[in-house]
């Protein structure tokens, strides 16, 4: 009879939780906006932050509240920009699809090495060490930070320095905001020409510090039919809005820091 009761104790106590947790999911829970999950249903759930926003959900909410942009998912492109316009009845801006750039040549044959790094494995750590281990101290330190940040796994160490593969890359720009050298940028995937130096030395002390360096020498200037390039700041500048890709200036250079590179969308 003991153990019946104490069950039955139980079992009542059980039942009135059960019916407390139930009246207070449906009195205090939070109605979802229908307008949010929509915009979600759109978004791929990479969560990648490329947006602004700490990923899709909140991305989503700040369009259906806020009213965000719809064209801030890189990774979605035009097509989920096209399908959140068509769900908020808008136009949307057209979509410029964009790669990530590393601008350093500075491999294991070419850049002068100061000395040798043995502390914690990141360009983070090692740029705060007297600004890393190069004789150039705007080349690519080579720990992969940019690497570990891609959710795509776009971008890999070859030579001691960063390489972005373009088929794989979706423009989300998390390695930019990672790398403290600041030397990684988003381009056009319409542009060929690249310039993959970002020393702004004077011409002698680069060359000394990497035999690939940019060094101010103004031949691509002087060989461009469009005035496309021009030296500012000891550094060959491209102006995409007059750049035809002619590729003029890339046989043109002496130490081969202007390269003809393919962004073609492979996705």
């Amino acid at each position: 009879m003991d153990i019946l009761i104490a069950f039955l104790v139980m079992f009542g106590i059980a039942v009135l939780v059960g019916i407390l947790l139930l009246l207070c999911s449906h009195f205090f829970a939070v109605k979802e906006n229908p307008l949010k999950r929509q915009v979600r249903e759109c978004l791929p759930g990479i969560n990648c932050g490329a947006c602004g926003y700490k990923g899709c959900d909140d991305y989503a909410l700040a369009i259906a509240e806020d009213g965000a942009r719809p064209n801030l998912c890189i990774p979605g492109g035009q097509e989920v920009a096209d399908q959140i316009g068509e769900i908020l009845d808008i136009k949307v801006e057209p979509f410029e699809d964009v790669n990530a750039f590393v601008a350093c040549n500075g491999n294991c044959d070419a850049a002068v090495k100061l000395a040798d790094y043995e502390g914690v494995k990141t360009c983070s750590a090692a740029s705060m060490l007297y600004g890393g281990t190069n004789a150039c101290r705007f080349a690519c330190l080579g720990f992969g930070d940019c690497a570990a940040v891609c959710p795509q796994n776009a971008i890999c160490l070859k030579d001691g320095i960063a390489h972005v593969d373009a088929s794989l890359c979706f423009g989300c720009g998390l390695c930019v905001k990672t790398c403290p050298k600041h030397i990684i940028y988003m381009v056009p995937q319409v542009i060929k020409t690249v310039v993959t130096c970002s020393n702004t030395q004077k011409g002698a002390e680069a060359r000394k510090a990497c035999k690939n360096a940019c060094i101010a020498c103004r031949k691509c200037e002087k060989i461009c039919p469009n005035g496309a390039i021009k030296v500012e700041n000891n550094m060959a500048v491209i102006y995409y809005d007059k750049c035809t890709n002619c590729g003029a200036c890339v046989k043109e250079c002496p130490t081969g820091c202007l390269k003809t590179l393919d962004f073609d969308d492979k996705r």
